[in-house]
Order: C-alpha cells, then structure tokens, then sequence
C-alpha cells in the first residue's frame, strides 16, 4: 500500500509541477503576449488594406467622372464656338478639334495629331555618315 501512496504522490507531484511551470513561466506568458499583438497587428494591416483598395476604387471612379465631364464641356466648347463664331478661320478658333460622338463614348482619349514639338519633315540626324556627305 505505501507504494501506491508514492505512485499517487509522484503523479499529483508531476501535475502540480506541470501546471506550475505552464502558469508560472514568464517567457511564456511574454511568447502569449507577442502572439496577440502580432494577431491584432495582422488584423488591423487586413483591414487597412482594405480600406486603401476602397479608397483607389473610389479615386478612380471619381477621375472617370471628371474626364466624362472634361469631355463634355469641351465638345460643348467646341459647338458652342463654331455656332456663334462661324466666320472664323478654322485655324484660329481654339476648339478647332472637336471629338467626334464614337470619341466621345470612348474613355480613351483621341490621338490624331502628333504633339506641337514633332516636326513635319525628318530632320536627318540619324542618317548614316556616307550619306550625309553626298
């Protein structure tokens, strides 16, 4: 009988001792601490995220609604000046190109003309030495 007295003993002694340890550690309760905080961190970066994907959603519907509104001022423009001036040259009118209705509806925006700085002719810069001679 002494022996089973020893034997309950050791298991409640190894019980007690376990849960000692566990509760009692200090860098354990530190790792349990750092695992919240890493947790709240994680959420908290989740949800700003999702916030800045809503905010570029947002920013990007409004700058589609400023080029729609862009667009329809100028054609506006462009109507407007061509009906109460229209014995101006075409040259000196400042809406001299107007967006065609296709244009209009299109997002893109239209690119017939080659920017102001191109020149009309080639220049012969790049031409080869032998050529440049004759």
């Amino acid at each position: 009988m002494t022996w089973e007295y020893a034997l309950i003993g050791l298991v409640v002694g190894f019980v007690i001792g376990a849960l000692v340890m566990r509760f009692g550690n200090t860098k354990l309760r530190q790792q349990k601490a750092l695992q919240t905080e890493l947790e709240n961190n994680k959420s908290e970066l989740e949800e700003y995220r999702k916030e800045l994907v809503g905010h570029f959603a947002h920013s990007a519907e409004l700058l589609d609604n400023m080029a729609r509104d862009y667009r329809q001022l100028y054609q506006h423009m462009a109507k407007s000046s061509h009906e109460l001036m229209p014995n101006m040259p075409v040259q000196d009118n400042p809406f001299n190109y107007r967006l065609t209705e296709s244009e209009a509806d299109n997002d893109q925006a239209p690119v017939k003309m080659p920017p102001k700085d191109y020149s009309d002719g080639a220049s012969g810069l790049f031409r080869p030495m032998n050529e440049k001679n004759q």
